[in-house]
């Protein structure tokens, strides 16, 4: 089954959703990383994540796009983790600076890519838990590039939510369960 956590940045999400991981299946867990460690902030987040989930049995595996050619090795894995869709995103769209150039693929293949990438993870694992961000309701002006990102973000998690069993909106460490088959 796949759970779809979302929220704002420090909304508790992440906490949200790693507790979730640890209470919705049994077995092997795996925390995807997907972001990054590009600066001093980047490293402060990734190394506070790491201590949030310290001692809950997570194998980390960090892996910055192409999840569509991610195979996990081992045995069958009970609960996957995937932090976070908007840092999947942009490497998608603007590359992770090992390439000669940022991404410039089209809307369409990079939403492609993504939903290949979910229903690759999805196979691996009885339970995939996602992490994406809300970040559509600032209200700011941004450059054109920014636009198509969170666009693209709005496309991806309306996907997402769609896929989802299960989909839940964190807001102040307080989850609001936004959709529930009734399988968990």
């Amino acid at each position: 089954m796949i759970f779809l956590v979302t929220g704002g940045s420090g909304s508790g999400k992440s906490a949200w959703a790693e507790n979730l991981a640890v209470t919705v299946g049994s077995g092997r867990r795996i925390y995807l990383a997907a972001m990054k460690p590009w600066d001093e902030e980047c490293e402060k987040r990734i190394a506070r994540h790491r201590r949030m989930r310290a001692g809950k049995g997570f194998e980390t595996i960090e892996r910055y796009k192409n999840l569509k050619d991610l195979i996990l090795q081992g045995e069958r894995c009970g609960v996957l983790l995937l932090e976070c869709m908007s840092n999947l995103l942009a490497n998608e769209m603007f590359g992770t600076g090992e390439e000669d150039t940022a991404e410039t693929a089209d809307e369409e293949e990079i939403i492609r890519e993504i939903e290949e990438g979910v229903e690759n993870l999805a196979s691996q694992t009885d339970h995939l838990v996602i992490v994406t961000n809300e970040i559509f309701s600032d209200g700011i002006k941004y450059q054109e590039d920014t636009l198509r990102y969170i666009r693209l973000l709005g496309l991806v998690n309306q996907k997402l939510g769609q896929a989802a069993g299960y989909v839940a909106e964190v807001n102040c460490k307080i989850p609001l369960i936004v959709k529930n088959t009734g399988l968990w």
